[in-house]
């Protein structure tokens, strides 16, 4: 049972009215994690700028979803699992072995592997990477500004996985579980 409400899209008032239309005229359907968000807009349009800005950096789409993928099974979210499995299978078209292997922290091309592990270093050490981490995830091929961007996708996905296991956000995707918990 959900701890917090989504709200309904057509019920919602003020801002968080304006951002369901927004996400609506996008997607097609506002998700249950973002009606949850709904909530607060200022917790709403948070999550929506940053993935819109790092939906723009250097590391794309697909390497952006093998992150989500990665930080939540590190985080148990079944919820952002499933909701980025899906998006990573029918939206970016990876296929179902490359979605499991990135929860895993693999990849058969060693710079992803790179940026997966260093991913999963960063949830395992709360971000206190060393340099050694940082030195191996540049030596892979990553700029400064490329690992900036990790970190980023890892604070989102951390952020998402943290809102979804408090709210316990009904889940609204094909479900897929963690494997550890």
């Amino acid at each position: 049972m959900t701890r917090l409400q989504a709200l309904d899209p057509k019920e919602a008032t003020g801002q968080a009215k304006e951002l369901f239309n927004g996400i609506q005229s996008k997607l097609g359907m506002v998700p249950n994690m973002m009606r949850t968000m709904g909530n607060s807009p200022a917790v709403l349009q948070g999550y929506l700028n940053l993935s819109d800005a790092l939906g723009k950096g250097s590391l794309g789409g697909r390497l952006g979803e093998l992150i989500a993928l990665a930080v939540a099974e590190a985080n148990s979210c079944n919820y952002c699992l499933s909701a980025h499995s899906f998006i990573g299978e029918k939206l970016v078209l990876i296929d179902t072995d490359t979605l499991h292997m990135a929860r895993e922290g693999r990849n058969k091309d060693p710079k992803i592997a790179a940026a997966l592990f260093f991913a999963q270093t960063l949830v395992e050490k709360r971000g206190r990477v060393g340099s050694e981490d940082v030195d191996t995830v540049k030596a892979a091929g990553y700029t400064d500004g490329e690992v900036g961007e990790i970190v980023a996708h890892v604070a989102l996905n951390v952020f998402t996985n943290y809102f979804n296991n408090t709210a316990n956000t009904d889940i609204d995707f094909p479900v897929v579980e963690a494997e550890t918990v």
